[in-house]
């Protein structure tokens, strides 16, 4: 269809226009739209010249509505509702800025970190949904790129993060430590020395977690091939697995304070250390989408009272 309109012709004008016919005042309709009257009456001044058609006459200082402007209402209404639908289905399809948003995390997130962030979200957006998927950092950062997933709580060390395509928001640093059963190990140790491990039996998670990457690299330091007897697909049934005396593990340190009456978390000496950089990764084309802004905020937050908190104990 070739439609013959007056580039002037713009949606914020029929906007105006129909909000004028239904108050059928200047003044009420500048105060609906918080512009000022002076902006309405030129709106529907330039709106009959881009129509080449007269909409209203003047009584004094009152502009009445002719039936063609009656006509015109009745299809704007019908076109600001498409178009509105439209909008909405489009945002819909994008998973951008509607009632819900789909965050992926690791399990060892869920514990502390991802519960105080959902806290704070719901508080600032309480009509807000949020649907969380828990992962491996590879799957969790396919999803992302497959547009499956709006944000991810990640593992960025280990991670291979485009830039030019998604946004990072830094949460905290944690460190690996060496998971033992509680009746294991030399209790006057410290920084432990991981080649004097070297003959034990490991359990580890898959290929594709941010922990196995850590755990790979630091035997890899201590020069030898662990003797890995069975990998699991989330922390908490490998630290079970620990805990039963299957193995060892390396695991981070979050997950201490859950496990600290069940297991002995030791400090790799200064050459196996690792460290493990948590962060929010989502697409830079949403950085303006609301819900991404508020998830954003809270994960600043977090990060500062993480910082806030270290300070006070150090002093």
């Amino acid at each position: 269809m070739k439609l013959t309109l007056d580039n002037d012709l713009t949606i914020r004008k029929l906007l105006i226009f129909s909000c004028y016919m239904e108050t059928e005042n200047l003044a009420r309709a500048a105060e609906t739209l918080g512009i000022s009257t002076v902006s309405v009456h030129r709106a529907l001044h330039t709106l009959e010249e881009s129509l080449r058609c007269p909409l209203f006459e003047h009584k004094g200082r009152n502009l009445v509505a002719l039936p063609a402007a009656t006509t015109l209402l009745e299809y704007s209404r019908e076109a600001l509702a498409t178009l509105s639908q439209g909008i909405d289905e489009t945002r819909r399809t994008a998973g951008i800025g509607l009632g819900h948003l789909r965050v992926g995390t690791l399990y060892s997130l869920s514990l502390e970190t991802v519960p105080r962030l959902i806290m704070k979200m719901k508080l600032r957006r309480p009509e807000l949904e949020l649907n969380l998927t828990m992962g491996s950092n590879d799957l969790l950062l396919r999803a992302l790129k497959d547009n499956q997933l709006d944000a991810i709580i990640i593992s960025v060390s280990e991670a291979e993060i485009d830039e030019k395509i998604f946004e990072q928001v830094a949460l905290f640093q944690d460190d690996i430590f060496l998971a033992v059963p509680a009746g294991h190990g030399d209790k006057s140790e410290e920084d432990i020395d991981l080649r004097r491990y070297s003959d034990k039996p490991f359990v580890s998670l898959a290929e594709g977690f941010a922990t196995f990457a850590g755990f790979q690299e630091a035997c890899h330091v201590a020069g030898f091939e662990p003797n890995i007897v069975t990998r699991v697909n989330d922390i908490f049934s490998m630290l079970s697995l620990v805990q039963a005396g299957m193995g060892y593990s390396l695991v981070p340190g979050r997950m201490r304070k859950q496990y600290e009456n069940d297991l002995r978390f030791l400090r790799l000496a200064e050459p196996y250390q690792m460290r493990q950089q948590i962060a929010i990764v989502f697409p830079r084309n949403r950085e303006h989408d609301p819900n991404l802004l508020a998830l954003v905020a809270e994960g600043r937050m977090f990060a500062l009272s993480l910082q806030e908190k270290v300070q006070r104990a150090s002093r």
